[in-house]
């Protein structure tokens, strides 16, 4: 007999990467302040790593504290240029700003998943992709930015690779999932291993 999973999300990325795969799950999000949990740890020089695994064990663990006897997975990723942690962008002009930041320069997305069962932290992983944008002119930019609109607000890089994003770029090494934030090729692993799903 199968565990019961929990996703502990409530993205609709994630959660279609899970359906797609075939997996039967919950999807529940977990009751953290994000940003509470964040400052101090970049406040005190957390690698871009360290930032979204503890996220990410901290969705983990808060569902299932609510959910003993069930699997969850908890998920989350940071955005870093160097040590540069990114945050969404707030205004048409933040997203602006992120794009000549990021212009010619390569990127990188590190994305953490925790298995929690009964409060208890029980496997972790870190998958990156890194991503390099073409040279981008500030006319380019009000272009893009004028076409895509708020859609710009609602990533941390103020892309979006499924649409007109996919045209900043020169190169992309990593996987589909690492970018959409749930590598899901070592997460159907354990969970298989674990007898979480069947195998």
């Amino acid at each position: 007999m199968t565990l019961p999973l929990i996703l502990a999300s409530s993205s609709p990325f994630r959660r279609m990467l899970m359906e797609n795969a075939g997996l039967h799950f919950q999807a529940i999000a977990a009751n953290i302040d994000e940003r509470a949990i964040e400052a101090p740890l970049e406040h005190n020089g957390a690698s871009p790593d360290a930032v979204a695994l503890v996220l990410a064990k901290a969705k983990a663990k808060e569902v299932s504290d609510r959910f003993p006897g069930s699997l969850i997975i908890g998920s989350d990723q940071t955005m870093s240029l160097g040590s540069k942690v990114f945050h969404k962008p707030k205004t048409i002009a933040d997203a602006e700003n992120h794009l000549k930041i990021l212009s010619a320069q390569t990127h990188r997305l590190n994305s953490a998943i925790a298995l929690a069962r009964n409060g208890d932290i029980i496997w972790e992983h870190m998958s990156h992709a890194n991503l390099t944008m073409r040279a981008l002119s500030t006319d380019f930019i009000h272009r893009h930015l004028s076409r895509v609109g708020e859609k710009a607000l609602s990533s941390v890089g103020a892309y979006q690779l499924e649409g007109e994003g996919i045209q900043l770029f020169s190169k992309i090494d990593g996987d589909y999932f690492t970018i959409v934030g749930l590598p899901m090729v070592p997460l159907l692993e354990k969970l298989r291993e674990l007898g979480a799903i069947d195998g």
